[in-house]
């Protein structure tokens, strides 16, 4: 799974770790956040974030060898 990064402050969200101080359990991908999820850190809205590392195909279920 990709993380994806604030634009605007920079906070990382990892979908292995979630956002649990927010109620958003481990393991929740990107697509699957509420629209209203805003950046824990700065409250910058989900479209100011961009994804950054990993394949691009979020939850494929395929691992890479």
């Amino acid at each position: 799974m990709s993380n994806w990064t604030c634009a605007r402050c920079g906070h990382s969200y990892d979908p292995a770790e979630g956002d649990v101080r927010h109620g958003i359990m481990h393991h929740t991908p990107w697509a699957a956040l509420p629209d209203d999820w805003t950046c824990p850190d700065c409250h910058a809205p989900k479209v100011v974030f961009n994804q950054t590392g990993g394949s691009g195909r979020e939850g494929s279920g395929w691992a890479i060898a």
